[in-house]
């Protein structure tokens, strides 16, 4: 647990290829947003969606990010 706890809370500066894949990520993401925005109705429902897109993006840079080998990134 502790060399999770190390890996989760470390800093991880961009590698090369990264910052390219966390801009892809936002951008598509920010493309759905606006979809969800104009198509869904003001709710909590429409508000948790945009939220967990968010955290979907999050987890999905973080994956980039933390990878050990460059052999387990796409």
């Amino acid at each position: 647990m502790k060399n999770q706890i190390e890996n989760n809370f470390k800093y991880y500066k961009p590698k090369f290829g990264q910052t390219e894949k966390y801009d892809l990520l936002r951008s598509e993401a920010k493309e759905l947003a606006h979809l969800i925005d104009k198509l869904c109705p003001g709710s909590r429902e429409k508000s948790l969606a945009i939220t967990k897109l968010e955290e979907s993006v999050m987890w999905a840079n973080a994956s980039i990010a933390r990878s050990i080998e460059e052999g387990e990134q796409k």
